[in-house]
């Protein structure tokens, strides 16, 4: 239902078109020729953590696929790898610079807050009105209101004009609308993120019904690996413009995880996606094991030893309240430590400490380490440097785990040896 051929898009920073006359009148001139436009030939990789040397970058360059009838995609990638200008050109909301799109059938978009909504108008007249934008009859759209206005919840402000919605109603009723007037192809971007939990749910299981039930394909962008796990059966992954993986959903999970944590294993002083003041730093990080030393693994019953190095100025390292997290595969915070409940204090001079932990504890996987460090209260005035994804560590199963006992050993937490807390084991 959907071929995608050689598609490229190109902008221009900072400008709209190609942001002069003459370089308008310079590619007209080339189009009544017959010849290539001359900027074309120039631009960049669309890396949006680098300066560049040219004004032209290429939000997507040379995507090539396929998708099948009732078939769900996830497309997935970092911040400006290209998911949205990709699903904008699939809507027809903007045009290729190169390379053609070709769709069969109907496609209903839910690419903002609010997409295709007049904010004078109420959710009511709204609702009538994407109707006729998405080409069904007036009888047609009658018949769904009622679902549509149950399923989005907002009973009582239906005759409301949206402009006075909370973006949550606001995308709960565009979604319904999307979702609720058959069109053959959906195409959703990250937008669910606005919703409340009941709402993502209730909108993952409408996006199921329309796949399964109903046949319709999905395009579903997401950041969320759960929600795309659950929903999609084919990936796409994308990185600076271009298509780095095409295929399974494990898989494709699995690669964009590993990408991810490449990206992220330059040193802690290089990493420019952080937060805080900056008084104080984390500049390094290294994993031990009591078995292997430096590592990048650690067996479930292991000691695990956390070696953090810093830098600080103008504060009085005593008073710094640091926290050590670990995060799954969904990037949930599942197992947490701080310096400040046992009232732990840093030593002035001394610019490292250890993060002692006695036995790990964490079921077999894959998990990143999160960084957190405040001055005197953790209140965000006082955060000095917040660092996502600081290092990575593979949990591997002992012989233990595999026996089928359940792990009763409780985990202790030292820094430097200072006894920290006392917790039951994150899993069993």
């Amino acid at each position: 239902v959907i071929k995608v051929d050689h598609l490229s898009k190109q902008y221009r920073l900072g400008m709209i078109g190609t942001g002069s006359l003459a370089h308008d009148m310079t590619r007209a001139w080339y189009r009544f020729r017959g010849r290539e436009d001359p900027y074309l030939k120039i631009g960049e990789e669309n890396d949006r953590t680098s300066r560049g040397t040219s004004d032209y970058v290429w939000a997507l360059r040379d995507i090539n696929f396929e998708v099948q009838h009732g078939e769900v995609l996830g497309i997935i990638g970092r911040n400006g790898a290209g998911k949205s200008t990709l699903l904008k050109i699939l809507s027809r909301t903007t045009s290729p610079t190169s390379g053609s799109v070709k769709v069969k059938g109907r496609i209903a978009s839910l690419l903002e807050v609010g997409t295709g909504f007049h904010p004078e108008l109420s959710g009511r007249e709204n609702i009538f009105l994407n109707g006729a934008i998405l080409g069904m009859t007036r009888k047609e759209i009658k018949s769904k209101f009622d679902e549509i206005v149950e399923f989005a919840g907002v009973e009582r402000y239906i005759d409301t004009p949206v402009k006075r919605y909370s973006s949550g109603m606001y995308v709960r009723l565009a979604f319904a609308v999307a979702a609720h007037l058959e069109p053959e192809i959906l195409v959703v971007d990250e937008v669910l993120a606005v919703g409340d939990a009941e709402f993502q749910r209730k909108a993952l299981g409408k996006m199921k019904d329309v796949s399964g039930k109903d046949g319709r394909t999905v395009l579903f962008v997401s950041h969320n690996m759960g929600a795309i796990r659950q929903l999609c059966n084919a990936t796409i992954i994308l990185k600076n413009g271009a298509t780095a993986f095409m295929g399974g959903v494990e898989e494709g999970i699995t690669t964009y995880l590993e990408q991810d944590r490449n990206d992220n294993n330059s040193s802690l002083a290089q990493r420019t996606d952080r937060e805080g003041t900056g008084l104080f730093r984390f500049e390094n990080i290294h994993l031990q094991s009591d078995r292997n030393g430096e590592t990048e693994s650690v067996f479930c019953n292991d000691a695990l030893t956390i070696n953090l190095h810093f830098s600080y100025k103008e504060i009085d390292i005593s008073q710094m309240v640091i926290s050590v997290g670990f995060k799954d595969q969904f990037n949930e915070l599942i197992a947490f430590f701080s310096s400040d409940e046992m009232g732990f204090k840093l030593t002035p001079g001394i610019n490292e400490f250890n993060l002692h932990i006695p036995k790990v504890g964490l079921r077999p996987g894959t998990y990143t380490i999160w960084l957190f460090a405040a001055y005197k209260l953790a209140t965000p005035e006082n955060y000095c440097d917040i660092v996502d994804g600081a290092a990575t560590i593979t949990v591997l199963a002992s012989d233990y785990w595999h026996s089928g006992k359940m792990l009763r050993s409780r985990n202790a937490a030292f820094f430097d040896g200072v006894y920290l807390q006392d917790r039951p084991a994150v899993s069993e």
